[in-house]
């Protein structure tokens, strides 16, 4: 906030003061025009006889007018130039009046000019200085004029003293009370001037910082602002409304909002709004539907309140969008979700009740086949029976891991040692092919705080998937590290990849990777890599697959170092 007593600004003390200039060069060609045209009458004026002197004392005030314009591109002192120049046209002024007449002279009016111009340039201290400086001159050339001492020009008067002394006292004392008056009314006239004015310019620059901020706010606000006056004439659009409709404010500003966004025409909701103005919003806000130039949907939520005078007098409607389209598209999952795990809930336990008639009849068909002889047909035919259910058991096994997951039991171990043993008890089973060659890469030991046991059922999935992809033999590389997590975790991640040199996935295989009941194997299930992607974002990792560029399929895994996301998700 700028102080109310605040000096006079150079720039403004500035432009007054080449005012003050061309003022004063008007006035001066002014009076040498009348003295021209004076001359060339041959008329007698107030001036009395015209003499050279005017004309020399005219010109010097042009002479020291560009002095003036020198000083000013070159003296840095302004206000010392606005004393000096006050001072000095309070001495051209009683030249003035002593080349005409003195004591009979007119233009002691003059002084008042001045004594105005240094009230509006340097306020009370100014106007009261010239006034004094005015005095004292216009007094003593009236005194020495008196006394003799000087004869101005164009004096009438062959012996002043026909003057009285109280006359001529008078006169000066009434023109010096009359200067001094002067001054201080424009002083205090030019002080109240300057208040204001500091005053307004403190204002102006508080409605400049405010309107800039609320400028910020509005271009900040994440939702679209659209300002109607009771017109329904756009008189606001904010960039965010903008973006949401790809129309520049100055395109929307000033027209009709049914002309600039026909989906306030063609929407039930925005034709109710223009046509009462009014939008029950009290139950739940409207949504709107809105489709862009390039065919892209956005769903919008609208919502209105009136725009108030100060006085409480309504001016028009407040419109604001929000871009829900996110949120719609998050709400539509979260139902799927649910209902996916409501069915998935109901498959576990449908499969789980599954399993015991199936325990059953294959014990039963186990004890009936026991009773009958080895060549007998039937025997053939149980055989085929056990090996089916078996595999409907381990199907169903498979998908009651796959609905009903473990919780973890977290514990910190060496995730390399656990690899080796993993790889171990996988080429001891039967499911191991010994034509694949195993080539590991362990540079670091990589400490983990995670479950074990589910890492392990990952392990054995991904290694019974290289085996099956590489039936004719081939290449199995498994490597570990740690690697930087994403910048708003700051922690390390554990990662894991596992390839192999088949065939690798084909652009199908790619899109359903990891999708429950999907393979390309005529015996397999399709829920390994489904089971694999569970366990992992049970543990707070990340699975993603890709074709290797040698060759082969490739399985990379991340998971957290310290495990306390594992904690906080897997409440005990």
């Amino acid at each position: 906030m700028i102080s109310p007593t605040e000096k006079t600004p150079p720039p403004e003390l500035l432009r007054g003061l080449k005012t003050l200039m061309l003022l004063r060069v008007l006035l001066i060609s002014i009076l040498l025009g009348a003295l021209i045209f004076i001359q060339s009458r041959g008329a007698l004026s107030h001036l009395g006889e015209i003499h050279t002197s005017h004309y020399l004392l005219l010109a010097s005030v042009y002479f020291i007018s560009i002095i003036y314009a020198f000083l000013l591109k070159y003296l840095n002192n302004i206000t010392l130039q606005a004393y000096i120049q006050l001072l000095v046209d309070t001495i051209m002024i009683t030249g003035l009046i002593y080349s005409t007449g003195g004591i009979e002279s007119i233009f002691s009016f003059l002084y008042i000019l001045s004594i105005f111009s240094g009230s509006i340039l340097l306020y009370r201290r100014g106007g009261m200085i010239v006034a004094s400086s005015s005095s004292i001159f216009y007094g003593l050339l009236l005194d020495l004029h008196y006394y003799g001492v000087i004869h101005p020009l164009g004096s009438r008067l062959i012996y002043p003293e026909t003057y009285q002394s109280a006359y001529l006292f008078f006169t000066i004392l009434a023109n010096m009370t009359g200067f001094y008056l002067v001054g201080y009314l424009s002083s205090f006239l030019s002080e109240q001037a300057r208040k204001n004015r500091v005053e307004l310019r403190a204002k102006q620059l508080d409605v400049n910082r405010l309107e800039g901020l609320n400028e910020s706010i509005i271009g900040s606000i994440a939702s679209g602002l659209i300002v109607l006056d009771n017109h329904e004439k756009i008189i606001l659009f904010n960039p965010s409304a903008e973006k949401i409709f790809g129309i520049k404010a100055n395109n929307a500003c000033g027209h009709l909002i049914g002309d600039r966004l026909p989906l306030f025409a063609e929407h039930s909701a925005g034709r109710k709004f223009l046509s009462t103005g009014l939008i029950d919003t009290k139950s739940s806000l409207p949504d709107l539907t809105h489709e862009r130039p390039d065919g892209t949907k956005t769903d919008l939520r609208l919502s209105i309140s009136p725009l108030l005078h100060s006085l409480g007098e309504q001016q028009g409607q407040i419109l604001t969008l929000q871009d829900v389209t996110q949120i719609k598209q998050i709400e539509e999952e979260m139902k799927k979700v649910e209902g996916l795990a409501i069915i998935g809930e109901l498959a576990a336990g449908m499969a789980h009740e599954i399993r015991n008639p199936m325990a059953s009849i294959s014990g039963s068909i186990e004890i009936i086949r026991e009773g009958m002889e080895q060549n007998d047909v039937n025997v053939r035919l149980m055989d085929i029976i056990l090996r089916e259910t078996d595999r409907l058991n381990e199907l169903v096994s498979d998908f009651l891991l796959f609905a009903r997951p473990k919780r973890a039991k977290l514990t910190e171990f060496d995730l390399n040692q656990l690899i080796l043993e993993s790889l171990e008890f996988f080429q001891n089973s039967p499911l191991w092919n010994s034509k694949i060659e195993i080539f590991t890469s362990f540079p670091y030991p990589v400490k983990v705080k995670s479950d074990p046991d589910q890492l392990k059922q990952v392990l054995w999935n991904l290694f019974l998937n290289a085996c099956d992809a590489m039936g004719g033999g081939g290449e199995l590389h498994i490597t570990s590290a740690l690697v930087p997590g994403p910048p708003e975790s700051g922690s390390e991640k554990a990662k894991i990849v596992i390839r192999d040199t088949g065939e690798g996935f084909d652009e199908k295989g790619l899109r359903h990777l990891f999708l429950p009941f999907f393979t390309t194997k005529e015996r397999g299930s399709g829920l390994g890599l489904a089971i694999v992607k569970r366990i992992v974002d049970r543990l707070e990792g990340k699975i993603s697959g890709a074709n290797h560029p040698g060759g082969g399929a490739e399985i990379t895994i991340l998971l957290p170092v310290n495990g306390y996301e594992i904690v906080k998700s897997c409440p005990s």
